[in-house]
C-alpha cells in the first residue's frame, strides 16, 4: 500500500522506556508497530531531543530492531535547518510522544487511531484515549 502520510516518533519514552542518555528497554509493541506502519507505507521520522552520540545510538538502536527512518529530527533526509528562514515545526500528519495531552496510551490504541483516523476528545474534563471512547449510536431515518 502506497502512501504519502508522515509520522514523527518520539524516541525517550515513547519508543523506549525512557531512560536517558542511556537507552530504556523497548515498549511493548513499539517496534512490531512502527515496522507495520512502514509496511503499509507510512514514512517515519525519528523526532527526539537527542543529538550527537546518543542521536547516533538512539537512531543504531531502531536500526537493529529493524527500522530505519525517513529521516532523523527533520521533515525530510538532508533537509538543512535555517533558524533565519524557516520555523523548527516539522512537516508531519501525525507527532507519537509520551508527552501528548493525556498521555501515552501505548502502541496497539496507536496503531488503531491512525487506521482509523479517531480523534482524541475532552469529556468530563478528560482527554479520551481510543479504548475509553464510548461507541456513539448512529440515528438513521426510523430509529
Amino acid at each position: 500500500m502506497l502512501n504519502n502520510k508522515k509520522i514523527a516518533v518520539d524516541f525517550d519514552g515513547t519508543i523506549v522506556d525512557d531512560a536517558y542518555p542511556g537507552i530504556g528497554k523497548a515498549k511493548i509493541f513499539a517496534f512490531e508497530t512502527l515496522k507495520r506502519l512502514q509496511s503499509e507505507g507510512y514514512r517515519l521520522i525519528l523526532w527526539t531531543y537527542r543529538h550527537g552520540k546518543t542521536l547516533d545510538e538512539a537512531v543504531e538502536f531502531c536500526r537493529e530492531n529493524g527500522i530505519e527512518f525517513y529521516a532523523v529530527n527533520s521533515s525530510f533526509e538532508g533537509e538543512v535547518f535555517d533558524s533565519a528562514n524557516q520555523s523548527r515545526k516539522l512537516d508531519v500528519d501525525w507527532f507519537i510522544d509520551d508527552r501528548n495531552l493525556g498521555g501515552f496510551p501505548g502502541w496497539g490504541e496507536i496503531y488503531n487511531i491512525i487506521q482509523e483516523r479517531i480523534e482524541f476528545r475532552v469529556e468530563g474534563g478528560e482527554v479520551l484515549a481510543y479504548s475509553k471512547l464510548k461507541k456513539e449510536k448512529k440515528k438513521g431515518l426510523f430509529w
